[in-house]
């Protein structure tokens, strides 16, 4: 018996998990991702079956922990945003050498336009760098449906699965058929094998293995359910659509078109392609991210077949497709306005009223100007806006963690003064090993944890390392007189330049956590208090 309800694509994959019998997610908040693991942590099932929910460090973390769930014989999703793939590639890969014993998926979002992100890449090259199944749902309700086929592949074939979804995908909602009731958790049931101990002699047996299971996986594409050839009425131009850009296909109603070729599930299905071929005489590739199917089919079809998309300018080359610009594609005449408004203002974003990373930054701001070149390295979190008018105080921001290391390199090559400024969560997540290297070497850097006790850009997550910043640096080797903690208050601007001035002077790694709570945690604890 099924019932239909309104879902954000991340709550349909979260309760598609759910209904198929989910025993843990692991993962690390980062958009579009984050909903995912929000939903299942709410979700009555979760705390009536003791479904584990709680926040990793980071991205790798979260991979190794959901890596020893399956090797339990427990099914376990990881959840994380594109970026988040580089963070655990190192466990990713080898998992698909390993093998699994409990179904696992890996869910990657990827973020085409950099709606907040670093960069646009693509996380089915993932996928087949691992050589691993890939799904790529192209509505909610293959978000639902997917996980529970993904899960019974991973465990028919013993391999991890990756889930792949965009940002317009993950962050739309509409109508769901779900079933009424989960399905069983498995049995505990450790693995015995061998293959989980990757000493040469045995992954050279488990990587033979993943090779010859490449057959299996390329006939389960092909017969897959979510890849199918509709035949049109037209002759000459064919389709294929993948993920959310078959959606686009069919909302801009083609005409004159020979086949449209659906994927949603990875390897390609060659034969499907070269069927599409045979019947038009070229072919239109739709997809959200980089050209990955498209770069593949060119090379199974050969140089002399024309391949159309965002290679040859047909489709933009970056940023995130919609229907207008495949409707351009399609030699439709449309009309792309809404990249053309003028009259609406623009309001870049900017740290909320009363933020404590503004008065970290005015500090930051106020020691600086003591100095000639004086460089603040920038970290990924709220206060990167520090980037942007008012302040304009960073200079770099490159990926998790990055700021200590790089004022490292810089100091390393004669930069003084060199400022890290760093929040809690990205700290645990990426800064910590960096300090170590700064304390190993007696870098003569600063580093700033500005402490706002929540992992605040993506909501308000849990925050690893909270209320132990302190015992983190004393452990990792920083003079306990050098680890100092201020509260960033207007009041107290003279006192916390004060200490920045004598750290920035002290010719080894000194830390500074000015230490005040999110603005937007704040409030919503304020109001759940005058509820009750």
């Amino acid at each position: 018996m099924k019932e239909k309800r309104l879902l954000l694509g991340d709550e349909a994959i979260a309760l598609g998990a759910l209904d198929a019998g989910l025993s843990g997610v692991y993962a690390y908040p980062g958009t579009p991702s984050t909903e995912i693991t929000e939903f299942i942590q709410k979700h009555p099932l979760t705390k009536e079956r003791g479904i584990h929910s709680r926040w990793c460090t980071n991205e790798k973390t979260a991979m190794e922990a959901a890596l020893g769930m399956s090797y339990a014989g427990k099914r376990a999703l990881v959840c994380m945003k594109h970026v988040g793939m580089n963070v655990c590639a190192d466990a990713f890969i080898n998992s698909a050498v390993t093998g699994v014993n409990g179904g696992l998926v890996v869910l990657a979002a990827d973020d085409p336009s950099m709606h907040s992100s670093q960069n646009e890449q693509d996380s089915r090259f993932y996928g087949k760098f691992a050589m691993v199944p890939i799904f790529e749902p192209s509505n909610q309700q293959e978000c639902y449906d997917v996980m529970g086929t993904a899960f019974d592949l991973s465990e028919a074939i013993k391999l991890p699965v990756v889930m792949r979804l965009v940002t317009r995908l993950a962050h739309s909602r509409a109508g769901v058929e779900v079933n009424h009731e989960a399905r069983e958790m498995n049995a505990f049931r450790l693995d015995t094998g061998k293959n989980w101990i990757l000493l040469p002699a045995i992954a050279r047996k488990q990587n033979e293995l993943l090779i010859s299971k490449q057959s299996t996986i390329e006939q389960f594409a092909e017969e897959s359910t979510y890849n199918r050839l509709e035949i049109q009425e037209g002759k000459g131009l064919g389709i294929i659509a993948s993920g959310i850009g078959y959606n686009y296909v069919h909302e801009v109603h083609p005409s004159g078109v020979s086949a449209i070729l659906k994927i949603s599930q990875y390897p390609l299905p060659q034969k499907q392609i070269k069927q599409l071929a045979e019947m038009s005489d070229r072919i239109l590739v739709v997809e959200d991210g980089q050209p990955f199917i498209e770069e593949s089919v060119k090379g199974m079809l050969g140089s002399d077949y024309a391949i159309i998309g965002r290679l040859t300018g047909d489709l933009p080359r970056t940023g995130e497709l919609n229907p207008d610009f495949v409707g351009k594609a399609l030699g439709k005449d449309v009309d792309i306005t809404f990249t053309d408004i003028h009259e609406v203002v623009g309001r870049p974003p900017a740290l909320c009223k009363g933020c404590g990373h503004r008065d970290v930054y005015q500090a930051l701001n106020a020691i600086v100007a003591q100095y000639d070149d004086c460089r603040i390295f920038g970290d990924i979190g709220c206060y990167t806006l520090g980037a942007l008018p008012p302040f304009q105080s960073i200079a770099s921001c490159v990926d998790m963690g990055a700021s200590i290391t790089m004022a490292k390199g810089a100091a390393d090559a004669g930069q003084h003064p060199a400022i890290a400024i760093i929040g809690d969560s990205t700290f645990t997540h990426s800064g910590m090993t960096g300090l170590l290297d700064a304390v190993n070497d007696h870098s003569p850097i600063t580093v700033v944890i500005s402490d706002n006790l929540t992992t605040a850009m993506t909501g308000g997550q849990d925050s690893a390392g909270t209320n132990k910043f302190e015992q983190i640096c004393i452990g990792l080797g920083v003079a306990p007189e050098h680890v100092r903690v201020v509260v960033p208050l207007p009041k107290n601007m003279d006192e916390i330049v004060k200490i920045l001035k004598e750290e920035i002077d002290y010719p080894d790694v000194s830390v500074i956590i000015p230490r005040r709570e999110c603005m937007q945690t704040l409030g919503r604890k304020l109001k759940n208090k005058a509820k009750k």
